[in-house]
């Protein structure tokens, strides 16, 4: 671990640097400097292929994004990181622990399709469920998928999370759209309800 680049959030003292490495990743909270190649990343057709109308069409929308994950460094000092190679490069995409409805950490992770199949997933996810437990232990890790989201699947249970919940996507425009909810432990109704209305 490094110290933050300039004009990235600090994080909190019992948090994570804004600036993390694994074995072959980079990982850094998201600046000004990140939204070209983030936005190219939410706006890739390949990327949102279980999820088309997540799509992003215009810069705006990512910036609204970014700025949420910016909120969650600045509130509670982990968000979810910009991913890139551990020597520097392109981006590879984002992940990372965002705290949702107070009662869990909702893990994330969205990868360009040409990094997919290599595991970085699993370290990025190792990553933020280390800072996750570090900061607020009492409270679970989540990741919140749909089911055809096969790569999403095998990333969550690589990670050790456990099926919680199985059923439909609300608001989602596909009315057959199943969404899943694995964990790091068992959940109360009320944290599913949270997460699934």
């Amino acid at each position: 671990m490094t110290s933050p680049p300039a004009g990235a959030p600090a994080g909190s003292p019992a948090g994570p640097p804004a600036r993390v490495e694994t074995e072959r990743l980079l990982l850094t909270a998201p600046v000004e400097a990140d939204l070209a190649e983030l936005h190219a990343l939410h706006a890739d057709p390949g990327v949102w292929r279980h999820l088309p109308s997540g799509r992003h069409t215009t810069p705006e929308q990512t910036r609204a994004l970014v700025d949420g994950y910016r909120a969650d460094w600045a509130a509670h000092g982990l968000g979810p990181w910009t991913v890139r190679p551990r020597g520097g490069g392109p981006v590879l995409g984002m992940g990372g622990c965002s705290l949702r409805h107070g009662l869990a950490w909702n893990v994330y992770y969205r990868l360009a399709p040409a990094a997919w199949g290599r595991g970085y997933a699993q370290e990025v996810v190792a990553q933020a469920r280390r800072w996750a437990a570090r900061l607020r232990p009492e409270l679970p890790v989540v990741a919140y998928l749909l089911e055809h989201n096969e790569g999403s699947r095998r990333a969550a249970e690589r990670a050790g999370l456990v099926l919680v919940h199985r059923g439909p996507d609300a608001g989602n425009p596909d009315p057959a759209a199943v969404r899943l909810v694995y964990a790091d432990r068992p959940v109360d109704a009320a944290l599913l309800a949270a997460f699934t209305a």
